[in-house]
């Protein structure tokens, strides 16, 4: 990065804090590579930066950095979470910037009294955990989706660059259980699971949409408890477990998915912080869909064809021309749509079609986005060419295959 800690990136932190103080009490921090505390628009700096390092959350946080790791969230059992980015020099750390605290759930200060034996030294004094406890009602509650679009936001303040929620490690958050009149909310939540066990199905590799919308869906299963970290832990685990099944039902055999999912299981059973817990869904799930994938690939294709047929689903949002392809194959152009062709059953052009309509229907099916930017993502040439096209693969338009679910 040229000009480090430059004009731009102070503005940048500058509008973003006026805007963190829109949504509540949320304070901005700045640390040095060494942990030493530069700047923060907290009034209660010093309780709070200490909670921040009595916690244990500065150590974490500063050796993630110190590895070269991206944004991500360090909090508690008991749901006290701080979102962490990074500024980096020739590849070291140089400042640690800081979000929080805020609470990811509703808390009692009975939780807290309970968490601090989990994570406070003894040697921590009891004015210290006292003032603490009489400061947090202090601290705002803010839902997993909404932290983790600021902790996307400092990112970009920081760095310029546009990153997904997959692309961060956030902690699973417990919002309000939904009211009775949120059917809809439930059903979006089972049709974007539907997309995402198909993928598993298909081992479709290009999954990373579907994931991210999933995200901003749903936030775990809604069962309270009196221990938080369990929470995170059966949400992953129910998740591991219904993916499991989905590659057994998309030709893994029971014996590697059940002995799969066992093992990323225990993993989630030998976590100790949410940082840890939240690091193995991505994982596993990206895991089941190559195993999947390698079980499906054509074997009567030859490998040429099949590294074609892998690059258009990967690149499925792309312009792909046949000349391309060849390149990738090693074939000339008319050589290759006539390879293609013969193994396939299908023309260059016909199967891009059939992939951008399967992705369509993935999409469709797990988020919101209208039919105009749908046609757009896919590189179709309008909405109506999108909708013929649609028609012509799946004997309805994309409307009615959206409102039919």
């Amino acid at each position: 990065m040229v000009g480090f800690m430059d004009m731009n990136i102070e503005q940048n932190l500058a509008l973003f804090q006026e805007l963190l103080g829109c949504g509540g009490s949320i304070y901005l921090w700045r640390y040095d590579a060494e942990g030493n505390l530069l700047h923060s628009n907290c009034p209660q700096e010093t309780l709070f930066e200490q909670a921040f390092s009595f916690l244990g959350c500065k150590e974490r946080a500063l050796g993630n950095g110190r590895g070269n790791g991206g944004p991500q969230a360090v909090g508690t059992s008991f749901g006290l979470i701080w979102g962490v980015d990074y500024l980096y020099q020739d590849g070291s750390l140089r400042q640690m910037h800081i979000i929080g605290p805020v609470f990811s759930h509703n808390v009692s200060r009975r939780d807290i009294e309970s968490g601090f034996e989990q994570h406070v030294d003894q040697d921590v004094s009891l004015s210290w955990k006292h003032r603490l406890l009489n400061a947090y009602a202090q601290i705002p509650v803010v839902q997993n989706i909404l932290f983790t679009r600021y902790l996307l936001m400092l990112h970009f303040c920081l760095t310029g660059e546009k990153l997904s929620a997959s692309d961060t490690t956030i902690p699973q958050s417990f919002a309000d259980a939904a009211p009775s009149d949120a059917r809809r909310d439930r059903h979006r939540v089972w049709m974007s699971e539907c997309a995402l066990l198909d993928m598993v199905r298909n081992g479709d590799l290009n999954y990373k949409d579907a994931l991210n919308e999933s995200v901003s869906i749903s936030e775990g299963v809604p069962v309270w408890g009196k221990d938080p970290l369990r929470q995170a832990r059966t949400s992953v685990i129910v998740f591991i477990s219904i993916v499991c099944r989905a590659a057994i039902e998309g030709g893994l055999s029971p014996e590697v998915s059940y002995s799969l999912g066992d093992a990323y299981i225990q993993s989630v059973e030998n976590a100790k912080t949410y940082d840890e817990i939240r690091a193995i869904p991505n994982l596993m799930y990206d895991d089941f869909i190559h195993r999947v994938h390698k079980i499906r690939q054509n074997r009567k294709l030859s490998a040429p064809i099949e590294q074609c047929r892998n690059y258009i689903d990967m690149h499925i949002k792309e312009k792909i021309r046949a000349k391309d392809l060849a390149g990738l194959a090693g074939y000339t152009e008319y050589y290759l749509t006539h390879k293609f062709k013969e193994e396939t059953g299908l023309s260059v052009n016909d199967y891009i079609k059939h992939a951008r309509i399967n992705r369509a229907k993935v999409l469709l099916r797990s988020t919101d986005i209208s039919i105009q930017d749908l046609s757009e993502q896919l590189c179709f040439s309008s909405r109506n060419y999108f909708s013929r096209i649609f028609f012509e693969l799946t004997g309805t338009t994309p409307s009615e295959f959206r409102e039919n679910l």
